[in-house]
């Protein structure tokens, strides 16, 4: 009698111990379901950030596959910085860059800047930020098309001096009560396209990263 008792008294715990491994075992199938779709779509969302600067037709290679990363301090940044080669029957097309401007007024900006193979500016996009919404987040061109006006733009157009808001002298507007942050695009965004300029050629010739 007793060791019947004490069987039933065991069921309850090897219940939950079953409900709590096929829980576990639901949740692992579940992760491994999801994980193909969610990597597809984070490639999605990257591919579409970079087409938005170069026109998927102007090349044939695979954008996220024909990548390197370069050192960070050489942009100013700690953020390593990824660069995407744009090809056309293994001909550079463009180079787009993830750079950071470490001095925006609330933190880091992350950005992509596309510069083409005659070293003009693709166009410029904003990834992150935390700068002040109706100030600062103009930046962002689903906010203000501020962001539009580095397109075609290049180290002559505007000249050396050119490349700053217009406070500091330069073509590029501010925003009411917010100087800081453009300034700081402006700042990463020249960076990048003198580091292109020097080494444009020889970033095409490296092997991408597995």
């Amino acid at each position: 009698m007793k060791r019947i008792y004490e069987k039933l008294l065991e069921q309850p715990g090897a219940i939950l111990a079953g409900f709590a491994l096929f829980g576990t075992i639901t949740l692992a199938l579940a992760f491994d379901l999801t994980k193909d779709q969610i990597a597809a779509n984070e490639r999605a969302a990257t591919l579409s950030r970079l087409s938005a600067l170069v026109d998927h037709q102007n090349y044939d290679n695979d954008l996220l596959a024909d990548t390197v990363e370069l050192p960070a301090a050489e942009f100013g940044s700690a953020d390593k910085v990824t660069v995407y080669r744009a090809r056309k029957q293994g001909v550079p097309v463009a180079a787009l860059f993830t750079v950071t401007a470490p001095d925006g007024y609330s933190g880091r900006i992350r950005l992509i800047v596309g510069i083409n193979a005659d070293q003009t500016l693709a166009g410029v996009r904003v990834l992150s930020h935390k700068e002040t919404p109706g100030l600062g987040d103009k930046i962002d061109v689903a906010r203000h098309d501020w962001i539009l006006s580095f397109n075609g733009k290049s180290l002559q157009n505007p000249t050396d001096t050119g490349w700053a808001v217009r406070k500091d002298g330069g073509e590029f507007d501010q925003f009411t009560g917010a100087t800081i942050t453009p300034r700081a695009v402006v700042k990463a965004v020249k960076q990048t396209l003198d580091w292109s300029q020097q080494h444009f050629t020889t970033l095409f010739q490296q092997e991408a990263k597995p």
